[in-house]
């Protein structure tokens, strides 16, 4: 089996190359989805979040609302290294334990983990291999204002805001042991995925056998 890191700053496109990895056989999950699950009422991790943020993260109906937490912790360096220090090592144990299970299940198995912050967090020898999706910055503000639906200059404050959080492109391509440009086409990214898919493919098997 192979542990695959898949990361790249934020709306690079991440989750759409995962889909495509998963649509050629692979098996993928998603460090944030992880990260919401641990987040809602009567999680450890979710207490945590409320103590140290406050109630003013939370909806009416007590669930942690994910656009005031963002607020709140991306606001300055501490903020967003306090919930890190939270969240993150539950969801890193989350993920592993997964992987580990996909493999009992499939030695031959490509077990992908997508999250944005794999280098930040020291995770790179989690994995056997390091994929990176990048695109341009203004690409990156387009899909962000479509996502939440706000203005072009709104989403360039906000995308700018997060990516300050994060190491650039640049240093992460520096360890990827693969490299997806997601500034083209759509055809563009899907014939890189299925190039580097099956590189990936004779590796598990020779990796399972």
């Amino acid at each position: 089996m192979l542990k695959i890191g898949l990361t790249g700053g934020i709306a690079a496109g991440k989750s759409s190359v995962g889909e495509m990895f998963v649509a050629l056989g692979a098996h993928l999950i998603q460090a944030d989805a992880i990260a919401h699950q641990l987040m809602q009422p009567g999680e450890e991790v979710y207490r945590e979040v409320v103590r140290h943020f406050g109630g003013g993260i939370l909806d009416a109906d007590s669930h942690i609302n994910r656009a005031r937490l963002a607020q709140a912790a991306f606001g300055e360096p501490s903020r967003i290294q306090e919930l890190n220090r939270i969240v993150h090592p539950p969801v890193i144990r989350r993920h592993d334990e997964w992987m580990e299970e996909v493999g009992r299940r499939d030695p031959h198995a490509i077990a992908i983990v997508e999250a944005a912050l794999i280098l930040e967090a020291g995770l790179v020898n989690h994995f056997d291999r390091l994929i990176v999706v990048t695109c341009e910055p203004e690409q990156r503000n387009e899909r962000w204002a479509h996502r939440v639906h706000v203005d072009r200059e709104t989403a360039r404050i906000e995308v700018a805001r997060r990516m300050a959080a994060q190491l650039p492109d640049s240093e992460k391509i520096k360890v990827a042991d693969y490299v997806i440009d997601n500034s083209g086409p759509l055809e563009s990214t899907v014939r890189q995925v299925k190039s580097i898919d099956e590189e990936l493919q004779k590796q598990a098997f020779s990796t399972g056998a």
